[in-house]
């Protein structure tokens, strides 16, 4: 099966392992690809919402012939049965054929595998990746690239909250950081996973917890909490 590296250091990896770097060396059919696979609603997407993605400023038949040669591309180099279409205005991926990580770490959030999903998440989504003159494909990033780090975040307080209460104190309080460095958490949030602590025994860690909010804040917004 192929295989999409989002998180951190983008990747295509063929079911051997090798990297496609014929896909990988052109950034808005690369980008074409991630879409099609990762893009809510999952599925198959029209002709004319690609050409608003990609091509928003092209005229209709430029922006057609280049999404057209852009699936041309891709079909070429992936396995056959990658890239599906559904009549003649339809266009998705086959998820038999090709997974992404994003898709994983969002199977693993829902089935609450908390410590599958962090795993997954090695970095932000589309780290450094752009696509000139794709302002629509740019929000979307933006958007999701927030979207995967909050439940990254909320995962790991998740994760730390398991390990405190199973007797894990030194990994949880080491989850817990990792959270904050994910996203600043609001005051009830780091309130609760004290409490989590303090009933585990651990005044100490919840109080270097409690300092290490106070640093997060006065460095990041100039606030006291």
């Amino acid at each position: 099966m192929l295989n999409i590296r989002t998180f951190g250091s983008l990747n295509l990896l063929s079911a051997g392992g090798e990297e496609i770097t014929a896909v990988l060396s052109q950034p808005k059919r690369f980008a074409i690809l991630v879409y099609l696979a990762a893009a809510h609603p999952r599925g198959f997407h029209r002709r004319d919402s690609l050409l608003t993605v990609f091509w928003p400023e092209a005229e209709e038949t430029r922006g057609r012939n280049a999404l057209s040669q852009g699936l041309t591309f891709l079909r070429r180099h992936l396995p056959a049965g990658a890239i599906i279409s559904r009549g003649g205005d339809e266009i998705g991926v086959d998820p038999e054929v090709l997974s992404t990580d994003m898709v994983e770490f969002e199977l693993a959030v829902k089935g609450k595998r908390w410590a599958e999903a962090l795993d997954l998440y090695s970095g932000d989504f589309l780290r450094g990746f752009h696509v000139p003159d794709s302002p629509e494909f740019e929000t979307w990033v933006q958007g999701t690239r927030h979207r995967m780090r909050d439940a990254a975040s909320d995962c790991a307080w998740a994760l730390a909250r398991d390990q405190v209460r199973r007797g894990a104190l030194i990994e949880g309080e080491r989850t817990a950081r990792k959270a904050m460095d994910l996203t600043c958490p609001d005051e009830a949030t780091i309130r609760r996973f004290m409490e989590v602590l303090i009933a585990a025994g651990d005044r100490v860690a919840a109080l270097r917890l409690s300092e290490r909010f106070s640093e997060t804040l006065r460095e990041a917004f100039d606030l006291e909490p």
